[in-house]
């Protein structure tokens, strides 16, 4: 190997396949760089921690999720575009996932910007690389020398045939009824993010603690690469202070400790001597809290800066650890409610009346408004990534205007979050929307949040369920959703769990588990947390006060609409589908697309065709959809012997006559079965475009029709003479069905004829 590579090598075996984790050859520069492999799936996970703080009151960490086409073979299906673009909204979806995870376990009080970057250079079909790149990011951290408590593993877990499965590979996920990835330390489970197909809570409890014993193969292995490694401690950790500096820190901590003991007599009379049961009143309180502090230092010689700090660096927390001590000591909270109280609930269908479908959905102060589009099945999305190219046609958006918390902000494109949130929502109702077949609809739900405080995404999941049964959409049953919140002590030792979490509660040592279903089972899981991870016993009892919240929003989402409606609304398309052979779909197209331009731009319609044969027309005219339906029908139509039409002559030959059987099909009649006598000419009978009725009588090797014209009653009228008699089969003798008068019928000439 070449001298200035001196690459260290971990490998174990995890589930069956082998796990190995490289560091010294790629990106030295980083402060860690991890290569790790699972089965033939890699990712690199690179650290990088700043050198100087960043002036900010929060820990700027950022987790990048980079997709590489090239890792799976694939080109850019683009024409003009062939490089990758922005993240996709996969690649946003892992990395919020990833940084849900390591977060919790860094120094609180870091201001050193960290980035977290994930590059996926190979996926092999088998092994899902967003399970690999949570190991490889918890590896490359385990090593960097950062000020980090890990290190965690994570695992997915699957559901199928009533057994569960750790790090299911794709194929055997086609079938699962469950698609949950947890991470963790040794002990206690960090982040939570799941989908299921109203799986029970005793089956989910299963796997999260049956996913937390299967991970720790993989966490004694980060371990063991560690020691291998031999990591440098933090330079944070042995920094050598000035006297100066020493002398400005202990007065700094003299101040806090004044601030701290003010805030240890008055918050608490602030806070929970009356009742605040609106946002407002409580952003109010927090507010006088401050400015009381404010004053008091003031009055102790403080200056402006020196106090401004002071007040950052103290209240929040103050106010977190008055909160949760309350909650865990005497089990109240600030706004009054008990603690498996849910806020105040109120629902509304149908509140604008010309779309598609719509709701507004009330929990407390979090108010969502959503409005379902239906369109046609062409209008589905399509999907390209490391996974190949698919599509969905449910979508499920959320926005998030600042003006939902009453502040002044920027407006564009969605952010990470309001990305995580929609999908959040859009898989916990993706299990009761209805099949394509059955309800062959692209279908938009837009969630608009009008008011926030606390968990607009599990409002979005109940709202747009019931703007889901506004539209008629016939969903299986409705999709409610509540966050769970906890407050605990540093240590964890005690602890409460709280029903629907809003502001305020919502500090150090708690969690947003949020949880969605239907009276049948969970949909959706998500989960993160501001400790150092949650206990089974937590995880239980969140999961069971998730279930009876969920049934107490149920119960008032069904008196606002039970069922979905019988009928689409008015201004909703209507599609139709049917099947035909594939053989037909040339027809159907005509050359150059001229056929089905021609139907599409004649009866105002929008036709999707699929390889199989599957058809669907979109209009909004009920009768223009069944013209098109008709025609299309009718190209395609399977002929068979027997069957009977009226059509249009189309040509006349000497030896016969082609009728129309159906728009670009037909068939030819002989002359010899035109009439149930002989016929000397077809012209003695029919004329172009006359309307006779025919029946298949065979259809050759060839595919050509063969048609009788003698055999059907319907063209008796054809076949009398002048004085109005039946001839033929309906009398006996030849007469020609017209009236030349005493001159007889003089045909012309045979040459004219021919």
């Amino acid at each position: 190997m070449n001298e200035r590579f001196q690459e260290k090598r971990v490998a174990g075996t995890w589930l069956g396949r082998e796990l190995s984790f490289r560091t010294g050859k790629l990106a030295q520069q980083a402060n860690a760089a991890v290569l790790t492999q699972y089965g033939e799936t890699i990712v690199l996970a690179t650290v990088v921690e700043a050198k100087e703080d960043k002036n900010t009151d929060f820990f700027p960490l950022t987790v990048e999720f980079e997709e590489r086409l090239y890792a799976a073979g694939i080109i850019k299906g683009s024409r003009w575009i062939k490089r990758e673009g922005r993240p996709t909204d996969d690649a946003i979806l892992t990395g919020r996932m990833i940084d849900r995870a390591i977060r919790p376990l860094f120094a609180g009080d870091s201001r050193k910007e960290t980035q977290v970057v994930l590059t996926i250079l190979t996926v092999d079909g088998e092994n899902n690389y967003d399970v690999v790149a949570l190991v490889a990011a918890s590896a490359a951290l385990a090593i960097s020398g950062l000020d980090w408590k890990g290190p965690i593993g994570g695992i997915r877990v699957g559901y199928a045939d009533n057994k569960l499965i750790f790090n299911p590979t794709y194929a055997q996920m086609e079938n699962s009824a469950m698609d949950l990835m947890v991470a963790g330390t040794d002990k206690k489970s960090i982040m939570i993010e799941a989908g299921a197909k109203e799986v029970p809570e005793d089956v989910f409890y299963q796997a999260l603690t049956g996913g937390q014993q299967e991970m720790q193969p993989a966490i004694e292995l980060i371990k063991k690469f560690r020691a291998a490694v031999g990591v440098k401690e933090h330079p944070s950790k042995n920094k050598m202070l000035t006297p100066e500096q020493i002398e400005a820190e202990g007065k700094k901590q003299a101040q806090i400790e004044l601030a701290q003991g003010w805030l240890e007599k008055n918050i608490n009379k602030i806070l929970f001597d009356k009742t605040y049961y609106t946002k407002g009143e409580r952003k109010a309180a927090v507010g006088a809290i401050k400015d009381g502090l404010d004053k008091f230092l003031f009055a102790n010689g403080l200056a402006d800066d020196a106090r401004k700090m002071i007040i950052g660096k103290t209240v929040e927390t103050a106010v977190d650890e008055i909160i949760s001590r309350e909650i865990i000591e005497n089990g109240r909270r600030v706004d009054g409610r008990a603690l498996d109280e849910i806020r105040s609930l109120w629902s509304e269908v149908a509140f604008l009346p010309h779309n598609h479908g719509s709701a507004l959905f009330m929990r407390g102060e979090t108010q969502i408004l959503s409005v379902v589009t239906l369109g046609a099945p062409g209008l589905e999305q399509n999907l390209e990534g490391l996974e190949g190219k698919s599509t969905k046609s449910f979508m499920h958006h959320y926005n998030f205007p600042p003006y939902s918390v009453g502040e002044t902000g920027r407006m564009g494109g969605p952010g990470r979050r309001e990305i995580g949130h929609g999908a959040l929502a859009e898989k916990a109702l993706l299990p009761v929307i209805p099949a394509k077949i059955d309800f062959p609809y692209t279908i938009r739900v837009v969630s608009e949040t009008m008011g926030s405080n606390g968990s607009s995404s599990m409002g979005s999941t109940c709202c747009a369920s019931l703007s889901l049964m506004d539209a008629g959409v016939p969903i299986k049953r409705p999709v409610a959703g509540i966050a769970i919140g906890l407050a605990s002590n540093a240590d964890m030792s005690r602890w409460k769990v709280l029903t629907d979490i809003q502001d305020l509660e919502d500090g150090e040592g708690g969690m947003d588990f949020k949880i969605t279903g239907t009276t049948e089972g969970i949909t959706a899981i998500q989960l993160d947390t501001k400790t150092d991870g949650l206990t089974a016993e937590i995880i239980k009892e969140a999961l069971t006060r998730g279930r009876q919240g969920r049934m107490q929003i149920l119960e008032v989402m069904t008196k606002a609409i039970p069922a979905p409606r019988a009928e689409l609304s008015k201004y909703a398309p209507r599609v139709v589908s049917f099947s035909i052979n594939p053989d037909k779909i040339r027809d159907v197209v005509g050359s150059g697309g001229k056929v089905i331009n021609q139907i599409i731009e004649e009866h105002e319609v929008e036709i999707d065709i699929e390889d199989d044969g599957s058809v669907f027309v979109t209009g909004s005219k009920a009768e223009q959809v069944a013209k098109a339906v008709e025609w299309i029908k009718n190209i395609a139509h399977e002929f068979q012997v027997g069957e009977t039409f009226t059509g249009p002559v189309a040509r006349i030959l000497d030896f016969g006559a082609f009728v129309e059987l159906t728009p670009g099909n037909d068939g030819m009649v002989h002359v010899s079965k035109i009439a149930p006598y002989r016929v000397g000419h077809p012209t003695d009978l029919l004329d172009p475009g006359m309307m006779v009725t025919v029946k298949i009588d065979e259809i050759d090797e060839m595919g050509r029709i063969n048609l009788s014209m003698k055999d059907c009653p319907e063209n008796t009228h054809l076949y009398v003479d002048r004085k109005g008699e039946q001839k033929g089969d309906f009398g006996t003798g030849f007469r020609p069905r017209r009236d030349f008068g005493d001159r007889g019928g003089n045909r012309g000439p045979r040459r004219d004829r021919r």
